[in-house]
């Protein structure tokens, strides 16, 4: 398995299909003096990430946040045991949370794994909530059509936007509960923000600005 590393400044690729586990999906960590992660994996590597954070030089129970993007297996599988871990909060969607705290409708009978349920703490509602962790200023954005409750995160740090968009590529299947017209708005709305860089949910961190929207808008036509 490769070795987890630095995206830019305070961003780090901690787990993925060839960092922690074939089914996970890419696990963002954000450093704000506080440690947030972006997504969980789907549940088989939450040892890998712990050792994958450690290897980078951060201590996990500095870990006070998990933001899901959405309520699929490869994203929250490793949700509770961060949580009973280390007390920290998760964070989603209210319209995802429903299927995090009951494990419903989450794909992992796809996967062949058992999906624990757990507590999410903060609901985002609305279309977008800023929150404040550490030193960052973390901006959340509500894009469905992936999941109806599927959400982005970005963050402006040194003079470049990171946004991580996660399943820019879908897929926007019905039978899993993606709605295409609700996509091609929210893929837009992912275009608009001008990110600098794209730290995508299976396939690659894309970079610079025009990479991002290259590949964004090429999801958005094929829709």
């Amino acid at each position: 398995m490769g070795k987890p590393f630095k995206v830019w400044k305070d961003v780090y690729l901690v787990g993925g299909a060839e960092l922690s586990d074939l089914y996970d999906c890419s696990v963002y960590l954000v450093d704000a003096d506080d440690l947030v992660l972006i997504d969980s994996g789907a549940g088989k590597s939450f040892d890998k990430l712990l050792a994958n954070i450690r290897n980078l030089g951060f201590d996990p129970k500095k870990l006070k946040a998990i933001i899901a993007t959405h309520a699929h297996i490869d994203h929250i599988g490793s949700l509770l045991r961060f949580q009973e871990a280390f007390g920290l909060q998760i964070i989603a969607h209210e319209i995802d949370a429903r299927p995090i705290e009951e494990g419903t409708g989450v794909g992992a009978e796809a996967y062949g794994v058992a999906y624990l349920p757990c507590r999410v703490d903060i609901k985002i509602q609305g279309s977008e909530r800023s929150l404040q962790i550490g030193n960052y200023e973390l901006k959340i954005i509500h894009i469905p059509g992936h999941t109806p409750g599927s959400i982005a995160v970005y963050v402006d740090m040194d003079k470049r936007r990171i946004l991580f968009g996660q399943d820019v590529h879908g897929p926007y299947d019905r039978e899993w509960g993606a709605d295409p017209a609700k996509a091609k708005l929210s893929l837009q709305k992912l275009i608009d923000l001008r990110a600098d860089i794209l730290c995508e949910g299976h396939f690659g961190i894309y970079q610079p600005a025009t990479a991002v929207e290259r590949y964004i808008r090429g999801h958005l036509e094929s829709l």
